[in-house]
């Protein structure tokens, strides 16, 4: 995709960092708005995924899936100038990292790997497409609203319900395309960004894992960072103490934990 057509933001100097955001989220919804990476002097870079956000929809329904996504991450590097990054994603924003690494090493210098969720044991699980399915077709047919109820009550510990909500209606009402964002909610489930979690071992950049406790976030589940983490040869495992609020969710501290990576990898 000509990344003209992706949102992209640009701040500070120095080594770069380039953020990815999770399905259904934008770009500002990696570091929460935090600007203590480029007051730290990273040259921060951002975009929003093709049909989330500011950015365009894709040439096909179908063409959300992780080669497309890492293509896009690829083409917006060439565009910048950038010839090697280190780079943080959330959820898909992380699985897409996670593939340019292990397809195209020789541009990436670290990679802080975000609640990650893809787990190939359970790859093209009938329940949980049609879960995806029914997210998709509530956004489609009845906006966030309709998104918000094909979601359901939140899994998980009853105190975060009312922030999880929160959050879903903020971040699905910040796209220009959410016929984009409901099409992409059947694709992306349905892609493989690497085959299988002992693939993670050929990573030889500096990696830390940033996983959330289930009770707040059992849509990433804790088990399956934890998984990331012992296959990726150096990683470190961050995870919130119980009954804190996820790192994840954190802008100024996952910002610090960036630039300590940015730091070991340069």
């Amino acid at each position: 995709m000509d990344p003209a057509r992706l949102f992209t933001t640009e701040v500070g100097g120095g080594p770069p960092v380039v953020l990815l955001h999770g399905l259904t989220a934008t770009h500002r919804y990696v570091v929460m708005g935090s600007t203590a990476l480029e007051r730290a002097g990273h040259r921060v870079i951002a975009y929003d995924a093709r049909g989330h956000g500011a950015s365009a929809p894709a040439p096909a329904p179908d063409a959300y899936r992780y080669e497309d996504l890492a293509a896009d991450l690829l083409a917006v590097l060439d565009a910048r100038g950038v010839e090697r990054a280190v780079l943080a994603g959330a959820s898909m924003g992380a699985h897409t990292a996670l593939r340019v690494a292990l397809e195209h090493p020789e541009r990436v210098a670290g990679l802080v790997v975000i609640t990650p969720a893809y787990d190939p044991a359970q790859h093209l699980d009938a329940a949980s497409l049609a879960r995806w399915d029914a997210l998709s077709d509530g956004l489609r047919d009845g906006g966030v609203e309709g998104f918000v109820t094909a979601y359901g009550e939140p899994a998980g510990d009853p105190a975060w319900h009312d922030t999880l909500r929160t959050v879903l209606r903020q971040r699905l009402g910040a796209h220009e395309h959410p016929e984009a964002v409901a099409d992409a909610l059947r694709a992306v489930p349905r892609s493989r960004p690497f085959g299988e979690i002992s693939d993670l071992g050929a990573i030889g950049v500096p990696v830390v894992v940033v996983a959330d406790r289930d009770e707040p976030d059992p849509g990433h589940p804790l088990a399956v960072g934890q998984a990331y983490a012992a296959a990726i040869p150096g990683a470190r495992l961050v995870v919130e103490e119980p009954g804190a609020s996820p790192v994840a969710w954190q802008g100024g501290r996952l910002s610090r934990i960036i630039a300590e990576l940015a730091a070991q990898a340069s």
